[in-house]
Order: C-alpha cells, then sequence, then structure tokens
C-alpha cells in the first residue's frame, strides 16, 4: 500500500496491491478530520431512529444481512482474496464468522441487554423498585486490521449495531476495499442510509475516529493499542483492545502425536501465520520430542505455497507487506544467530512478484529469540524441548503477552487443570482457533495483549452504557432522615446500623443452612 503526495482530503488515494501477485486492485480515498467528523454527524443523526426499531426490527435486517453474504459470497471471496493475499479455504473462514454472528446476535441480544430486575440487599432499599438496563452508546468506533478486513471489521460492528449503535468502521488501509462491499449489503437489505459507515485512510483518519465518537473497539497492536487508549482516556470514553499476542503451544507426553503436529502446523500457517491467535511459540516434552519434530518437518515439507489460483491448488499464501516479510525474516535472522537451526524453510521465496514467506520449522531455540518472546505474524514454527509440564507451563507465561494458548494430551482433565494455570485469556484442550466460533464464550487477551472482550454476553454489554432506575413506591413527605436532624432519632438510626451488620447480624448469617444457601447462589466455597 501506498498513498500519494498530496494532503488527506485534498484527493490523497490509498492504492491497494494483492501482496500475492503485486497487481494493483483498487483504490480509497483518505479521509480527514473534517471529514471524519461529518460523518460522525451523520451517524449521530441516524442512530435513535435506528435504536427505536428495537431489538425484533434490527435482527430482521441482521438476518437479511446473513442471507445476503451467502448470496454474494463468491463476489466478497475474491475481493478478500485479492486485498489479502491469502488461499481461499481461510477466506471461506472469513466469511463463517460473520455468517455466524449475525445470527448468533439476532437472536440472543434481546435477552442479554433486557432491563433486569435487581433484588435490594439493603433494608435500605425496602419498598423501592430497582432495575438495570442497558443503553447503546450512540456513535460506536471500530478500528480494524488488515488480516481479516470483514471477520474482524464488520464482525465487530455487528454486535454494536444489534445493542441499538451507529458504527463508524475504520479499516485498516491496507484492505479497505471489502468493507465498502458490506456497507453497499446493509443499504441493500434496508438498513437505514449513516447507520453503518466507513472512513478510510491511515493513522490520522484513525485518531480522527477516536476524536468523534462514543466508544472505541480497537483490534491491532499493543503499541497502537497504547495510543489509542490513552487518546480515548483524555475525552473520556470506554475502549476495548485486543492487541498483540505469542501464544504458546504446550505438548505433553501422552499427547496424540499425529494430532498435536496437524494443529501444530495448521496453527502456525494459517493465513501465512497472520492471525491473532495464531499458535507461535511450541513447548514439547522430552520423551516425545523428536517423534513430534519429525512429524512437524514431513507436514512443513508439504506444504505448497503460491499464489492462489483456485481451491485447493495451495495451503499457504502471502504475506501482507514488506514490512511484515522483514518482521519474519529477522525473527529467523536474530534466532540462528543465537544458536537455533532451521529445520525447513527459513527465507522469502524469491521466484514470483508477490510477497511470501517459505513455512519455517525452527529448533534449539530459546527465551533469548525474538522468535520466541516477540509478536511474529508468520509462517514460523520454533520448538522448544522441555522436561515436564511444569518448566512448559513456566516458559509459557514467561510473556508480556496473554492472548491464547493450547495444550494437548490424552488426559483431558489433566489438560484442564494445567490451563488454569495460563496466563491467558482462551486456552483450548486438543484444539485451536475454535474459540472465533465460540460467541457465547468470551475471547479476549489479558497483560499487554488487551482489555475487554468480544463474544459472549459482555461482547454485546461493552457497545452500552449501564443505567439504574430506583423508583420509591411510597414516598411521605418526610423520611427519618431528612433534615433537620433530631437528636432524639439519630441515636436509634445508629443503633439500628450495629443492630443489622453488627454481632446479630453476623449471627443470622451463621443460622443453619446459611451456607448451604449461599453456595446455592454461586458464592465461593
Amino acid at each position: 500500500m501506498k498513498t500519494s503526495s498530496r494532503s488527506p482530503g485534498t484527493g490523497d488515494q490509498l492504492v491497494v496491491l494483492n501482496p500475492a501477485t503485486g497487481e494493483r486492485i483498487g483504490t480509497a480515498p483518505v479521509l480527514d478530520a473534517a471529514a471524519v467528523a461529518g460523518l460522525a454527524a451523520r451517524g449521530r443523526a441516524a442512530q435513535p431512529g435506528w435504536n427505536a426499531l428495537g431489538f425484533e426490527g434490527r435482527a430482521v435486517i441482521l438476518r437479511r444481512m446473513q442471507r445476503w453474504m451467502s448470496d454474494h459470497a463468491d463476489e466478497l471471496l475474491a475481493l478478500v482474496q485479492a486485498e489479502t493475499g491469502r488461499v481461499f479455504e481461510d477466506s471461506v473462514l472469513e466469511l463463517a464468522y460473520p455468517l455466524t454472528a449475525l445470527g448468533h446476535w439476532a437472536r440472543h441480544s434481546k435477552k442479554i441487554l433486557r432491563a433486569k430486575r435487581v433484588r435490594g440487599a439493603s433494608p435500605f432499599v425496602l419498598g423501592k423498585k430497582l432495575r438495570a438496563r442497558h443503553v447503546p452508546h450512540g456513535l460506536v468506533g471500530i478500528i480494524a486490521p488488515w488480516n481479516f478486513p470483514i471477520t474482524i471489521g464488520f464482525g465487530d460492528s455487528i454486535p454494536a449495531l444489534a445493542a441499538g449503535n451507529a458504527v463508524l468502521l475504520k479499516p485498516s488501509e491496507i484492505t479497505p476495499l471489502s468493507i465498502e462491499v458490506i456497507r453497499q449489503g446493509l443499504l441493500d437489505c434496508g438498513m437505514p442510509t449513516d447507520v453503518f459507515q466507513v472512513a478510510t485512510g491511515a493513522a490520522d483518519t484513525g485518531a480522527a475516529v477516536v476524536d468523534v465518537v462514543d466508544m472505541v473497539m480497537f483490534t491491532g497492536s499493543t503499541a497502537t493499542g497504547r495510543k489509542i487508549g490513552a487518546r480515548a482516556a483524555e475525552r473520556p470514553i470506554p475502549v476495548s483492545l485486543e492487541l498483540g499476542g505469542k501464544d504458546p503451544m504446550i505438548v505433553l507426553a501422552d499427547a496424540n502425536l499425529e494430532r498435536a503436529a496437524n494443529l501444530a502446523v495448521f496453527g502456525a500457517n494459517v493465513n501465512s501465520g497472520q492471525v491473532c491467535l495464531s499458535t507461535e511459540r511450541f513447548y514439547v516434552e522430552a520423551p516425545v520430542y523428536d517423534d513430534f519434530v519429525a512429524r512437524v518437518v514431513a507436514k512443513v515439507e508439504a506444504l505448497r505455497q503460491g499464489v492462489p489460483v483456485a481451491p485447493g491448488s495451495v495451503d499457504v499464501g502471502a504475506i501482507i507487506t514488506s514490512s511484515q516479510l522483514a518482521i519474519i525474516d529477522g525473527q529467523v535472522r536474530d534466532a540462528v544467530a543465537k544458536g537455533a537451526r532451521v529445520l525447513v524453510g527459513g527465507e522469502p521465496a524469491t521466484d514470483g512478484p508477490g510477497r511470501f514467506y517459505r513455512p519455517t520449522v525452527l529448533v534449539d531455540v530459546d527465551h533469548s529469540m525474538a522468535c520466541m518472546t516477540e509478536e511474529t505474524f508468520g509462517p514460523l514454527i520454533p520448538i522448544m524441548k522441555v522436561a515436564d509440564a511444569d518448566e512448559a507451563i513456566r516458559l509459557a507465561n514467561d510473556s508480556v503477552y496473554g492472548l491464547a494458548a493450547t495444550i494437548v494430551t490424552r488426559d483431558r482433565e489433566r489438560g484442564e487443570r494445567l490451563a488454569k494455570r495460563l496466563e491467558a485469556g482462551s486456552v483450548s484442550v486438543n484444539d485451536m482457533l475454535t474459540h472465533c466460533f465460540a460467541l457465547g464464550l468470551p475471547m479476549g487477551g489479558v497483560k499487554s495483549s488487551g482489555i475487554g472482550t468480544r463474544h459472549g454476553e459482555d461482547g454485546i454489554r461493552k457497545y452500552c452504557k449501564k443505567q439504574s432506575i430506583l423508583v420509591a413506591r411510597s414516598f411521605p413527605a418526610k423520611d427519618v432522615h431528612f433534615y433537620p436532624t433530631d437528636a432524639r432519632i439519630s441515636p436509634r438510626l445508629l443503633k439500628a446500623v450495629r443492630l443489622l451488620y453488627g454481632t446479630a447480624g453476623r449471627l443470622a448469617n451463621l443460622r443453619p443452612g446459611a451456607g448451604r444457601s449461599r453456595a446455592r447462589a454461586g458464592e465461593p466455597r
């Protein structure tokens, strides 16, 4: 991608190239702050009408869009493949997610967001009606990455729209084309004009979006996420951030090694390794280390890489930018300089016009090497031998990141116990990447991998403000604690509080069956 030399807002264009062929496939305008502010004003004007449709009215349009995307799958797949240089099969996965999400949020948004009665826990609210409700923020800004322009850009917009918000989406400057087709599709499905808008451009455009919206959802690098969080805090507005990852896989000695090897090769090479949930480092118990490495090497050597001319023609596609290619190669060179060995790959493919890095297997690696500590986003499999599960857990947690992790073992109960020791927001046992489609399960990062989650109930509630309403059912002219204070009454108030929460209150909580009641209510035991 490159832009012209003119100032933003005066005719600058993003020029979009196919990473697999170098071919120019289209352009998109660069919007300046004034243009973004104009989009925001129109979005705010359209949002009340969209919200007034209610959950059922919005669900009708989301379900229409689900059918529209299915009907236009060929067009969308062709454009996504051209923008990203990825293979057909990876592009199908990208469409599968929003198709799932459209149905999920159309079905569940009302149940999750409906107003709920709250039971009072204090005698001071006896006789009061308590309600908690969720209100859409208004205008939500989505800032999306280049690796999945529809899955993430539109996928994150779906619950925001279902909740009643207008959305202002800023796609990556590298992949700005496919989301415009989605916008047109929503209009075809009856979504009111300006409820879903797209602001194309580079970093300045993204900053302008943060400055005009009511909430921001960002997916991308940790460095950029920190800047967005700081800028949002100046206003302040809420943010949800999914940031970098360095996802580990732990292979225990009792693992099904054939499945483990297949998981490793797929997890590291899907979308050329350019996935936030890509597996980027591998810890294998010593008794099965050699067998696992041999299986992985054989499978990686058999991978087909090149321009994806047809379904099933190649397995691994292109690298999105030359700078990303340099990061991958730099990590390999760093590892080799520090004692690692390359068993497969280890270099860019230079026999064509596109950007490709050969799927690579590295051994004799350790945590002094960037390939084991820094995010890669490429088709790299660095494998480290460990003595036991405890060492593997310690090394897996030795990271500033905590997005996802995988454990492979035949003992599922042990795998689940070990999963609880990992410092990662999403952990899979004998699986990987499937968290993307478990929309009822929260998915997000810890440590430097972000704050907030997508999916689960919080995956839509984050797009809302919380409002509580208390209604007094009876309203005498004066409550006992109103002014003026009374020397006769005030000491009685203290006595009542001590009676409720002092020794008598504690004794009441110790009555037979109290512990069982708390356990049934979900309190820790």
